[in-house]
């Protein structure tokens, strides 16, 4: 079931209306059953997978809980080779199987491995990695190991965040799991008014963007460099509106509920560094490679040499994370290798930094660092969407060729009168996402009197009805 389709418009208010009905010791039994229902009307045949790595997660973590020494370990290991297993199965067999493969062709040996027709399951990435948190804490003894197994697997199958994340951990969710919540009007509107946004940010903004953007990322032949560029910067707001508007959707309808999910976006594309970056953007994926990757391979407490290597470890597998394609693989290591570039040249940018502020330049100096930011994030999301390197360096290409002409008069004419109600949206867009990221303008929007806010959500209801794509497009974080 997808948050942009009709079923979803009748599940969650009947949802939520049985919810506050039940009586409070049933309602997890009811949201298991609705998480239940809501992952079988997208994969049915694939909720298997999710109850396997529920029971094995389950019983790993009482057993490690109740072990000592080495035993502990082998039972978290059997857990995270399972959970693992499953993902690797699922996502890289298949591209584990024509790397192999194009390896034995390059030194004639007689290989033969027919590919395995397989589907990956819906947000299996995001699965296991939550799964895999939770008996991890457990080992590090940060979690005491749930013995309800109701409860557990609400955690895992929650339906708000059950697709596409955030992220959470036990010691976030599961107490809220056991609360009960009352019903309360300003929450209610609190939530719906966050849905809103997510669906404005999806339909109206996300969705638009996608024509350009398939048009010239996806046509038989590149179009010239500048369209590409357009389409580029086009794609990195599409990603953006799209996986955060789910995002802002599942938190709605969780805060609805009374549940706090975690929030996964931050201004992402206001950072002064990519490290930043990766701070406000899927932060709680962010959060998981820090604490469970990062940290433990050494993170920066031995030396530079071996800081840069983890770094790489981590951003390559943050790329292999998001797709079984080399594209990602690239993807994530270009960050990795922007990051550690700014790790190598920090003291010598604090340096610059203090020797400017507070003059002129220093004033200048955050914009500046902004846009180099914004720009060299964008020039890694060709890799993120182009469908295989050797399109997306003809892009690269394409672009570097043709980039003198991206500023001709009469194109940027041209593009600007084309795509006026796009850029509108995309104004407003921005605009509404400093005001809910600013404690002081956030605040100051929810003193303005009701007679000119509600207008405003009312407008935008109209605007999304009016101008939004209601096609079947699924969110883009749906395939990891």
């Amino acid at each position: 079931m997808l948050f942009n389709s009709i079923n979803f418009l009748v599940f969650f208010p009947v949802t939520t209306v049985l919810y506050f009905m039940i009586r409070p010791q049933w309602r997890w039994f009811f949201l298991l059953l609705a998480s239940c229902f809501f992952y079988l009307s997208l994969v049915p045949a694939y909720i298997l997978i999710l109850f396997l790595i529920i029971s094995v997660d389950y019983v790993a973590g009482i057993l490690i809980e109740r072990s000592v020494g080495t035993q502990r370990k082998w039972y978290l290991m059997t857990s995270i080779v399972i959970n693992l297993g499953c993902l690797l199965f699922f996502k890289y067999g298949n591209f584990i199987a024509e790397n192999v493969h194009q390896i034995a062709q390059f030194f004639n040996w007689q290989y033969s491995l027919s590919l395995l027709e397989i589907v990956l399951p819906v947000g299996l990435s995001f699965h296991t990695f939550q799964a895999m948190s939770y008996t991890i804490d457990v080992y590090r003894g940060q979690q005491r190991a749930e013995r309800h197994l109701g409860y557990y697997a609400l955690f895992v199958l929650f339906y708000p965040q059950l697709v596409a994340g955030p992220i959470e951990r036990a010691h976030h969710l599961l107490p809220q799991l056991k609360k009960e919540h009352q019903f309360d009007a300003q929450r209610v509107i609190s939530g719906l008014r966050l849905m809103l946004w997510g669906f404005f940010k999806k339909l109206v903004v996300a969705n638009k963007l996608a024509f350009v953007v398939r048009a010239a990322y996806d046509a038989p032949t590149l179009p010239e460099g500048r369209i590409l560029a357009i389409a580029t910067l086009y794609f990195a707001i599409q990603i953006y509106a799209d996986f955060s508007g789910y995002v802002d959707i599942a938190r709605g309808a969780a805060r609805v509920m009374g549940f706090h999910l975690s929030e996964n976006f931050n201004l992402p594309y206001f950072a002064q560094s990519v490290r930043e970056f990766w701070q406000r953007w899927h932060i709680t994926l962010y959060q998981w490679f820090r604490d469970y990757v990062y940290i433990p391979l050494g993170g920066n407490k031995k030396g530079i040499v071996r800081t840069m290597i983890n770094i790489f470890i981590v951003f390559a597998l943050t790329g292999l994370w998001h797709g079984a394609q080399w594209t990602f693989v690239v993807w994530g290591l270009l960050h990795g290798f922007f990051v550690s570039i700014e790790v190598m040249v920090k003291k010598s940018r604090q340096k610059i930094h203090d020797s400017l502020v507070p003059g002129l330049m220093g004033h200048l100096l955050k914009p500046l660092r902004v846009i180099s930011t914004f720009l060299v994030v964008c020039f890694s999301w060709i890799f993120f969407r182009a469908e295989s390197l050797p399109k997306a360096f003809e892009i690269i290409i394409k672009i570097s060729l043709d980039g003198g002409r991206f500023f001709q008069y009469d194109f940027l004419y041209y593009i600007f009168a084309i795509h006026l109600f796009l850029f509108f949206s995309i104004a407003v867009f921005f605009i509404g996402e400093i005001i809910r990221h600013n404690d002081v303008r956030r605040l100051q929007w929810e003193r303005l009197p009701v007679w000119f806010t509600w207008p405003m959500y009312y407008a935008l209801i109209a605007w999304i009805l009016y101008f939004g794509d209601f096609g079947t497009a699924p969110f883009i974080y749906f395939q990891f």
